[in-house]
């Protein structure tokens, strides 16, 4: 009896073992557990090619509720089926608070700056007792700030035909960050994620919308301990783009359509300099939503994402709520 309990437990702190080093490759530091930093993955969608009420300071809160009890590997299949029973929790909160002049500067291009700070809470069970991944309690997360050049839109007979902005976003590494921690509001690395957003009036009431991103980090100096003691991190280059079209169901109150977002990374991730395969993330996501306009100046949306084709990142739902008010 006292052999079969052994070897039991033996075979335990193996298993344990082997789930921590899986884990380890799935999860590295950041807030949303994986080697990018949290970026911005269907927060935006209807009507983006613009801020909707012209010049002036802007209020926006946003919302998110990502949920996953489905963690993905490099061919997108199930990491651990039926043994983990893995169930993952985040809530994001997002403030920002927009300035958009009237003064073109570069090409025709108005001047505007855009402050974004976050607030994180994650939330990470198992089914079983082992040495896995661990969440940082809530937190603020990196402050992004964006200059940005936002073009007058291009008008047709019956209104606007297109309209577009340029940003250049540095994320800083501001947020709360435990190198003792798998999971953190904060990914301590600078990144720069500049984009061009645009929405194209197909007709009066049908509208499409993207934003395409291109993602570039920093070294993470103090990398957590899933690195087993490394000098540094760099998590690999990407691109994401968030897409939405809609129609105006009720004349300047709402509008109803489809949202999505998709994320691929470009480049390994590198450990001390050096390049490290089979960790690029992947995601694909879409889903219904809507934008009610209160008034010219005040405009409610929401958006449901449901993930799929994820790699090397946990594949879930993504609930978004956001309001935007203009002084």
């Amino acid at each position: 009896m006292k052999s079969t309990t052994h070897s039991a437990k033996h075979f335990q702190r193996i298993a344990a073992f082997y789930l921590l080093c899986c884990f380890g490759a799935l999860f590295p530091a950041p807030a949303s557990a994986y080697d990018l930093p949290p970026v911005n993955l269907g927060f935006t969608s209807f009507l983006d090619g613009a801020p909707p009420a012209g010049p002036g300071f802007y209020f926006a809160q946003y919302v998110q509720s990502w949920t996953s009890d489905s963690f993905r590997d490099k061919n997108g299949d199930r990491l651990f089926p039926g043994v983990v029973d893995e169930d993952l929790s985040v809530w994001i909160s997002l403030t920002q608070f927009i300035y958009q002049s009237n003064r073109p500067i570069l090409l025709g291009g108005k001047w505007g700056l855009d402050l974004i700070i976050p607030y994180v809470s994650a939330d990470l069970d198992y089914a079983i007792n082992a040495p896995l991944p661990q969440a940082n309690s809530s937190g603020f997360g990196d402050i992004l700030i964006g200059p940005y050049l936002q073009w007058d839109p291009i008008m047709g007979p019956a209104g606007p035909r297109f309209m577009h902005r340029v940003e250049f976003q540095l994320i800083f590494p501001t947020g709360k960050y435990d190198s003792n921690r798998e999971i953190n509001p904060g990914s301590n690395f600078f990144s720069f994620n500049p984009y061009w957003a645009g929405t194209l009036f197909i007709t009066p009431r049908w509208t499409a919308s993207t934003r395409i991103h291109y993602l570039w980090n920093a070294k993470n100096t103090d990398p957590n301990r899933a690195f087993s003691g490394a000098d540094d991190t760099q998590a690999g280059q990407a691109m994401h783009l968030n897409f939405a079209s809609a129609y105006e169901i009720l004349p300047n109150r709402l509008r109803l359509g489809l949202n999505g977002y998709y994320l691929r990374q470009l480049t390994d991730t590198q450990v001390n300099g050096r390049d490290v395969g089979g960790r690029k993330e992947q995601v694909f996501a879409l889903g219904p939503g809507f934008v009610i306009h209160f008034s010219k100046d005040t405009h409610f949306f929401f958006n449901l994402y449901f993930e799929t084709a994820a790699e090397n990142r946990p594949e879930g739902e993504r609930l978004n709520f956001r309001i935007v008010h203009h002084f």
